[in-house]
């Protein structure tokens, strides 16, 4: 796992100003660097070493020298590729699967990204014609940043090496804000850095003539068909004990991230390695060790744990955020950060269990069509007259917002696993809104592409191409790569998403449980309470942090600090938190969506200039 950035243009004095960009993250890459430079083109690499120690720095070369390319990311079957290039006359220098890439691209250009199996981003510089071609994964493990500022093209995988490029000129996006507040994170391809954007997953991108052009090459697609339980079963057991051996292809140790649930239990029990990592809290119910600890000892291989003090979390949430490059509100990104620290004492790459549930239907919000099944058969306008008579109520009632949500369409109440503020509130708290965009604008072409499909799968596909690349992935590989330890992602395979979308939806989700299919498959290896434990996703204990006086007046400090008053009607946003004090309601979730952004904002638009 690595890290890389470049520039275009015969930018003045511009081997210190890629080393610069380099060193703002050397943490992806502690092992080694490199450059290549030439009056189109600055290309600057930091290498984390996983495969082929010695012979595997970057940038790499073709034969001839006419290609040169960065790459982050690990090819599981590179091995095979490199086999067939070698039957077919290429000659390799190094045992490396960037070299594989490069070669590859030789022999079919774009056409190389139809046959590669694992997590990726990478540029290549076509010397003789003057021309890039970069790639981001299937699914978007790995990130890739670009943007043109100055007449200069500038790309990399984390936008805060952008900050040592000399044109580039470093402004809040608004837009990406006023969506952040519903989303809970970035989900616009325009990133919280205006005129800087995410190429998103399974897209290429060619850079030639002073032109940029995007294309996707890969399109996610479920198509359950009829089948068997038992042979859903075995399928999904096959191959995923197949993906686990693939993600383990590596010249140093492999360890594996554990917490309580079912997924990263079952790789935990499956990848044959030695050492396991685990964190919780200080509070009974938020700490998920012993768990861990008595799975480690039965499947005997070793627990390493930790326990997050409340003051340290506190004290890591502004390097967190800077870490992240764009601000997210998922209290759980922090407790990722500690866990890949205490792995990187031990490992250098970890197994974890992200994308189980997006592939084979795990959240438990993907329930609700079933228990909105009784009310959906009242008639629409009825429903819905109910509804406004409990949105108008002074007080809250049992059974409100279940009222309120069956007499929505699908397309109305779901977003993905977290919906913050309506437009209609961000309206109220923002000092000056634009008014772009309304949640099912952003929705609109997912729920376009899959009409017809079942209601549990349309939510599972907007959630696979929204909440996992904006929230999940972007944890997953900011916080680990910020303790440069590579994490790998098993579930989140090619050969893994084509047996999982072809699985019928009652064998995704039904009345005795999500993930069915897998908690079946995974019954082989886990014990039977461990297979069938509901998911919680990792507890944060933030609600109760609120409320006590300490905490609250760390936000309220916040809230009332510069950049809350250029973004936000600070009257309004201390109602959230002294409602929440007072018990009237839980805006725990609210809070921290605007805190972290106001965390994020100080690191890189106070701290930064007085730096």
């Amino acid at each position: 796992m690595c890290g890389f950035c470049g520039f275009t243009g015969d930018i003045e004095d511009r081997e210190n100003v890629i080393i610069g960009m380099m060193d703002r993250i050397v943490h992806r890459g502690p092992d080694s660097a490199g450059t290549h430079s030439d009056k189109f083109v600055t290309l600057g690499f930091r290498r984390l070493s996983i495969i082929d120690l010695d012979n595997g720095s970057q940038p790499m070369y073709n034969g001839d020298g006419s290609l040169v390319i960065v790459f982050n990311g690990e090819i599981y079957n590179y091995r095979e590729i490199r086999d067939r290039l070698i039957s077919k006359g290429y000659k390799f220098k190094t045992h490396s699967d960037t070299e594989t890439l490069i070669h590859l691209y030789e022999e079919k250009g774009e056409a190389m990204l139809d046959e590669l199996r694992g997590m990726f981003a990478f540029v290549i510089y076509d010397i003789k014609h003057k021309s890039l071609f970069a790639a981001r994964d299937f699914f978007g493990i790995k990130p890739f940043y670009y943007g043109k500022f100055g007449g200069s093209f500038i790309f990399g995988s984390e936008i805060k090496s952008f900050l040592e490029f000399p044109k580039f000129k470093k402004e809040v996006n608004t837009v990406a804000l006023e969506n952040y507040l519903t989303f809970q994170y970035s989900v616009l391809e325009e990133t919280f850095f205006k005129g800087v954007f995410k190429l998103m997953p399974g897209h290429c991108l060619t850079y030639k003539d002073g032109k940029i052009k995007t294309r996707r090459y890969f399109q996610p697609k479920f198509e359950p068909e009829p089948a068997g339980l038992q042979d859903s079963i075995k399928a999904v057991d096959d191959v995923m004990h197949d993906s686990i051996i693939a993600h383990k292809v590596s010249d140093v140790e492999v360890g594996s991230f554990l917490s309580s649930g079912v997924d990263s239990s079952f790789v935990a029990a499956t990848f044959n390695g030695d050492k396991t990592f685990t964190v919780g809290f200080d509070y009974e119910k938020y700490n998920e060790i012993g768990y861990a600890e008595k799975l480690s000892e039965k499947v005997g291989i070793d627990n390493y744990s930790k326990v997050i003090s409340t003051e340290e979390y506190w004290e890591n949430l502004p390097k967190v955020q800077y870490h992240m490059d764009e601000p997210l509100a998922d209290p759980s990104a922090i407790a990722l950060y500690f866990v890949s620290r205490l792995a990187s004492k031990h490992v250098k790459v970890a197994l974890s269990g992200e994308g189980a549930d997006e592939f084979f239907g795990g959240y438990n919000i993907y329930r609700e069509p079933m228990d909105l099944g009784i009310m959906t058969a009242i008639p629409k306008p009825i429903r819905k007259f109910m509804a406004n008579i409990c949105r108008a109520l002074p007080f809250k009632i049992k059974g409100m917002n279940f009222i309120i949500r069956s007499s929505m369409d699908l397309e109305e109440r779901f977003i993905g696993n977290a919906k913050m503020f309506s437009e209609k509130e961000r309206a109220k708290i923002l000092k000056d809104p634009t008014g772009k965009y309304n949640h099912m604008e952003i929705t609109k072409p997912y729920y376009d592409f899959t009409k017809g499909l079942d209601p549990v799968t349309r939510m599972q596909f907007i959630d696979l191409n929204l909440w996992m690349v904006g929230d999940i992935l972007l944890k997953a590989d900011k916080m680990s790569m910020a303790n440069s330890l590579e994490v790998r992602v098993p579930f989140l395979d090619k050969k893994v998403f084509d047996v999982a979308r072809k699985i019928p939806a009652d064998y995704r989700v039904n009345r005795r449980a999500t993930k069915y299919v897998f908690r079946m498959a995974a019954k082989d290896c886990l014990p039977e309470e461990v297979a069938s434990k509901k998911k919680l996703g990792f507890p944060v204990p933030i609600r109760v942090w609120l409320r006590e006086d300490k905490y609250y007046n760390i936000i309220k400090e916040a809230f009332n600090g510069e950049g809350a008053k250029k973004y936000f009607n600070t009257d309004e946003i201390m109602k959230y938190l002294d409602d929440h004090r007072a018990g009237k309601a839980d805006n725990s979730r609210k809070i921290w969506t605007i805190y972290m952004f106001l965390v994020w904002y100080n690191r890189y638009f106070q701290e930064e200039k007085a730096a």
